[in-house]
């Protein structure tokens, strides 16, 4: 495969890799990339000084392993507040610059600058401690993406807090898991937002995720538009209290959020992040893959409670960037809206999916004639590509001129393990370089690192992002990532390593699924489907779908009395969208007299998917019941399944 984009002196002069490559001295990315995972400690040093990052207490020295790989510890001994850096980031031009953007669904656009943002992010914390906010609170933050939601992050960051950011797309259930695992103490959430056109009602969402919770998270209300009930407080009452008010002496290794990701089994992990980790591998890899600079203005479609959304807010404040908040559907009332977004507020770096690019397809008519004028990069994640859309969005809607940035990496991350770079030529749909300070490499089964061959995806140093391990269960991080070859992370994804030094995703190495990029794991959709009285067991799989990516498919086991008919899979079907939201509602529910299954009990979600897609299942000789295998096949080829 040929490159699709070359790189240019407009994009390469005056870049942070320009600048950064005189610090080692070399003259070419591969030399500067390996000096990035041969010396990563004077890599960060060289880094963060050219962001001016403000430490209240120098670090003794880089990392300290001595408890293990897994449980490294960067700046030692440093101190900072993630959040006093981000309002008043070094790199500003001038108080007034803008660090904001807010536009709504119904067009209604305020522009925040970085002295009203530290404003507000300092009178919050005045008022959260009137009211006896306490270092190490969790604060559950349910609330799309908008100015309240950046100052409420920061707010609780500069506190000494954990932030819990929430999908605002979630049901109660949903909701709930994760503020009784977070043992959040406080709950903020907007009343109600508008997702195209539709009221949704949060303040809903947020009194049944939270009943008969003891004790129930106070619960701060944005813009209420109703009576507040006991333990309910407006958000704007904490803005007018008047103490003085410090950033709290947080630690580089303090803990700032907790993010939630899903895997295959068990509950969704909650995934550990420090002030001196998240936010900083976001400000690196936005300057040094996506080239964002000082002034420039970054708009990436996500939402707070999916890992870009932090990622977009903690990076671009850090570089002295603006961001864009948009809160809505992109394609409201038309697909010719985020365009009209991107010329409105001049936006110079544009994060998509592919699957939002796949809905936008044929729609060329609707981009403004200006072209785009300020639009500089594209930026996408969340999913594998396939040609067509990103050619789509290469050729006519880039011109065939702006490089569109393809990352990959994760929640767990912090960021990327692998991206692009506009200084080597760019392939169509992959990466052409691990990203700066990452040593990634392709492991086949044994471990041993291949070139030209599949094989999983794997970091064989840690870095200052990574997560310090899963919220109280250090066991299952260490299961998750660290098992399968010991001292070496294992991320889960299958990758291939071209001998060009070009790199592709093919999929998850595991059952989690994808929808519109954001990833759940089956077993939480199977644990509210088997809450249904008419379900007695459930699997959920990923299938592709051509708009979403992936969408989900039910298989469910019915209690006996019950039978099987259309009314009953829709009923099953508006279940689950309500308890976790609306974006996860199963394509299709399939029922079935049993599910396929381990000796052990274990059932084999990869083989079911398989057999649905028509997709050789490989080795089943470890099935309990291989009846139902053949029952599920019968199914998907149309055929009246014999029942087992």
């Amino acid at each position: 495969m040929e490159p699709i984009w070359y790189p240019e002196e407009a994009y390469w002069r005056g870049s942070w890799l320009e600048r950064l490559w005189s610090v080692p001295g070399v003259s070419d990315y591969e030399s500067f990339y390996q000096w990035s995972i041969q010396e990563p400690a004077r890599f960060w040093a060289a880094f963060l000084e050219a962001i001016g990052l403000r430490w209240d207490r120098p670090y003794s020295h880089f990392v300290d392993l001595s408890e293990g790989l897994p449980w490294a510890r960067f700046f030692v001994e440093g101190a900072l507040n993630a959040a006093a850096n981000a309002v008043r980031p070094a790199l500003l031009a001038s108080p007034e610059q803008v660090a904001l953007r807010w536009e709504r669904e119904d067009g209604a656009v305020e522009v925040w600058s970085y002295s009203r943002l530290q404003a507000q992010v300092r009178a919050l914390m005045r008022g959260w401690l009137a009211r006896g906010f306490m270092p190490g609170d969790r604060v559950g933050i349910l609330c799309p993406m908008r100015p309240e939601a950046v100052v409420t992050l920061l707010a609780v960051a500069g506190l000494g807090g954990i932030a819990v950011p929430l999908f605002s797309g979630f049901g109660p259930e949903a909701v709930r898991t994760r503020l009784v695992d977070a043992e959040a103490r406080w709950l903020v959430v907007l009343a109600r937002t508008s997702r195209r056109a539709q009221p949704v009602d949060l303040l809903r969402v947020a009194r049944e995720a939270t009943e008969g919770l003891s004790p129930r998270p106070v619960l701060l209300v944005i813009e209420p538009d109703r009576a507040l009930e006991e333990a309910e407080v407006p958000w704007e009452v904490l803005l007018e209290a008047g103490s003085e008010v410090s950033w709290a002496p947080t630690e580089a290794e303090s803990p700032c959020m907790l993010l939630y990701t899903s895997g295959t089994t068990g509950r969704p992990k909650a995934t550990v992040h420090v002030h001196g980790g998240f936010p900083l591998k976001a400000a690196l890899d936005m300057a040094l893959l996506f080239d964002v600079r000082p002034g420039e203005c970054l708009f990436w479609i996500t939402d707070l409670g999916w890992m870009m959304g932090p990622w977009a807010i903690w990076g671009a404040l850090l570089l002295g960037a603006s961001v864009v908040l948009y809160e809505g559907a992109p394609d409201w009332p038309d697909a010719g809206r985020i365009w009209q977004v991107v010329c409105r507020h001049e936006v110079t770096h544009l994060g998509l999916s592919p699957t939002l690019v796949r809905a936008l397809m044929g729609r060329t008519e609707l981009v403004p004639e200006q072209r785009l004028a300020s639009l500089r990069i594209f930026g996408s994640t969340g999913e594998p590509w396939n040609p067509e859309p990103y050619r789509w969005l290469f050729e006519r809607i880039g011109g065939g001129r702006r490089p569109i940035i393809n990352y990959s990496g994760g929640t767990e991350v912090a960021g990327g393990i692998l991206g692009c770079t506009i200084a080597r030529p760019i392939k169509p749909t992959g990466f052409n370089t691990a990203v700066p300070g990452m040593d990634a490499v392709v492991l086949d089964g044994t471990g041993r690192p291949v070139v030209g061959e599949v094989g999983e995806l794997a970091v064989r140093q840690p870095w200052p992002g990574m997560t310090r391990g899963f919220w109280r269960d250090p066991g299952r991080y260490l299961d998750t990532y660290w098992r399968r070859f010991p001292g070496i992370w294992v991320h889960g994804d299958w990758a291939l390593q071209d001998a060009e030094g070009h790199w592709f995703i093919l999929g998850r190495s595991d059952d989690t699924i994808k929808v519109g990029g954001k990833r759940i794991g089956p077993a939480e959709i199977e644990s509210v489907a088997v809450e249904h009285p008419a379900v007695r067991e459930a699997a959920a799989i990923g299938v592709p779908h051509p708009l979403k990516g992936e969408a989900v498919v039910l298989f469910v086991v019915l209690r006996s009395g019950q039978e099987a008919d259309p009314a009953l899979a829709e009923a099953l079907s508006d279940f689950l969208s309500h308890r976790l939201g609306k974006a996860l509602r199963p394509e299709r529910v399939i029922v079935v007299p049993d599910l396929p299954r381990t000796r052990n009990a274990k059932i084999l979600r990869r083989l079911i998917r398989a057999v649905w897609l028509g997709e050789d299942p490989g080795d089943v000789s470890a099935l309990e019941n291989p009846e139902a295998v053949a029952y599920i096949r019968q199914m998907a080829r149309g055929e009246r399944p014999t029942s087992p």
